[in-house]
């Protein structure tokens, strides 16, 4: 059964075509990856579906009573209340029930018998209602899922107006799932994840009963939870049964058999055309040349198929740095209270090193410790001489009224407009993306955004925190050659193993050094 159909939608930003005579259909149970390249339209189809965004064109119809819980990339959270508080109101609606059962009560101790038997019929079936959900276990419901994406680890009594923007968005998650819609919708979920929670978010939707809708650029996860896959690629969107994997099979030959298609016709075209250049003026042939020109001028002419963008990525390096990169010595990460035990760590020219630990150990704190942006609790970081460090943030702000282009010429004045135009296409940016602001672009834009300012700068330290966690397949492919290229030193903080496994030298585990229970 249908319970979510999309019929011929069509939707633009200015002359940029997002989204071109759409079709979809989701089935009951059916778990759904929506995947394409950065800035190919998903989030904006996500936001269509939803309501946030009203198409140029078509109908968006969803099944009565489905219930939809939607996890976006840019969802906030009130301040002022803690972890468990925001965990509870996934459950509303039964609290709201046990409060009016509770009032029934109190109505009884005025009411004579027959009023009662009334009431009393009401509390059952409220009870039964409550019972069913699971209402009175409830506490251990939320232990459970919150544990399962390291919730725990925080500190469920934790106000959430404390907590990094990863975090919070964990709370938004484990709510979602709390919540158990009939269709779950959840943009990017593992990019705050570390490699236990997303084993734990993996489990625990190949065994989800309901629907779900998951766009994700984390390739293992999509394999593991996905049944059928929507491709959006040049404002098409077309539909594969099977797991990405088989998906990129049938893909591959889809394309083969469209290059076939139009280098036969070209021939074909070709052909007619020769022929009608050499037979036209002659009047013995000319009845023929003008049959071939009708047989032209009724095909159907095939478009070449479109390559999309590759990135490039390749950093500029300064001059070598001295063989010590830093030093630390009994450094503890913290702002009121440690979040480690003193460390002694040590990075030399040429090492290539990732960081690894679950959520909320201090992995960024690292990282912005050791390039002087915050002081640590205790101990001491000694840097080395010429360091030309470039660093890539893991949240940065996305307010700006720039556009793309707007955005490098601010930081690189002297460029010109080609050079700047240039610099970005090589992130796989095109001219749409680069006269585009900041704020409406999509994760994966402004991850290569943030990318080509790093490339126009000369670095011989290069620090990344979370670089894949937009960033589309291919593009992460060209990240991992360029840093594997690189020859200065790497610190890298990643929740993807696959990405770097092979090529760095040392992992540094934080959960070494913590002072949390792990």
């Amino acid at each position: 059964m249908s319970i979510l159909n999309v019929e011929n939608v069509t939707h633009g930003f200015g002359s940029r075509r997002i989204l071109e005579d759409a079709t979809f259909r989701l089935l009951k149970g059916e778990h759904v990856g929506l995947v394409g390249a950065n800035g190919e339209g998903k989030s904006t189809f996500l936001g269509i579906i939803t309501g946030t965004i009203i198409p140029d064109k078509g109908k968006v119809e969803w099944s009565n009573r489905v219930t939809v819980g939607y996890l976006d990339q840019h969802s906030v959270l009130s301040s002022g209340k803690t972890i468990r508080n925001i965990l509870h109101e996934a459950f509303q609606a039964m609290f709201d029930l046990e409060a009016e059962m509770l009032q029934l009560y109190d109505k009884m101790a005025a009411s004579d018998e027959s009023e009662i038997a009334r009431l009393m019929e009401d509390v059952g079936e409220i009870q039964t209602i409550l019972e069913h959900n699971g209402f009175y276990t409830i506490d251990a419901k939320i232990e459970e899922v919150a544990n399962g994406l390291g919730l725990g680890d925080i500190g469920l009594d934790k106000d959430v107006a404390d907590l990094s923007g990863g975090q919070r968005t964990k709370v938004l998650l484990t709510k979602l799932l709390l919540q158990n819609p009939s269709i779950l919708i959840l943009d990017e979920p593992t990019n705050f994840l570390d490699v236990d929670h997303i084993a734990w978010l993996s489990n625990y939707l190949k065994n989800y009963e309901n629907a779900f809708i998951l766009v994700s650029h984390d390739i293992p996860f999509l394999n593991d939870v996905v049944n059928v896959i929507y491709h959006v690629e040049n404002a098409t969107l077309t539909r594969y049964t099977g797991n990405y994997q088989e998906f990129m099979q049938m893909l591959e030959i889809k394309k083969g058999h469209e290059l076939k298609a139009y280098a036969k016709q070209q021939k074909e075209v070709d052909r007619l055309e020769d022929f009608i250049a050499r037979n036209k003026a002659r009047i013995s042939t000319t009845g023929r040349a003008k049959s071939r020109q009708k047989q032209l001028d009724k095909m159907e002419i095939l478009e070449k198929p479109k390559e999309k963008i590759k990135p490039i990525f390749k950093f500029r390096e300064a001059r070598a740095s001295g063989r010590q990169v830093f030093a630390a010595v009994k450094l503890v990460l913290g702002y009121d209270q440690p979040l480690t035990q003193p460390m002694d760590l040590s990075l030399e020219r040429g090492q290539k090193v990732a960081i690894r630990g679950v959520n909320g150990l201090g992995k960024t704190t690292l990282l912005r410790t050791l390039l002087g942006d915050i002081p640590p609790l205790d101990g001491a970081v000694n840097l080395g001489d010429y360091l030309y460090p470039g660093y890539f943030e893991q949240e940065t702000k996305r307010s700006s009224t720039r556009t793309a282009l707007e955005e490098i010429w601010h930081e690189f004045p002297g460029l010109s407009n080609y050079e700047v135009r240039a610099a970005l296409a090589r992130c796989g940016l095109s001219n749409e993306h680069i006269s585009s602001k900041i704020t409406v672009l999509s994760g994966g834009e402004n991850a290569k955004v943030q990318l080509c300012k790093l490339m126009l700068k000369e670095v011989n330290v290069l620090v990344l925190d979370e670089p894949t966690n937009h960033l589309d397949v291919d593009a992460k492919d060209e990240l991992k050659k360029a840093l594997q290229a690189f020859k200065g030193t790497v610190l890298l903080v990643s929740h993807e193993p696959e990405f770097y496994a092979d090529w760095v030298s040392e992992v540094w585990n934080l959960e070494q050094w913590t002072t949390k229970i792990v």
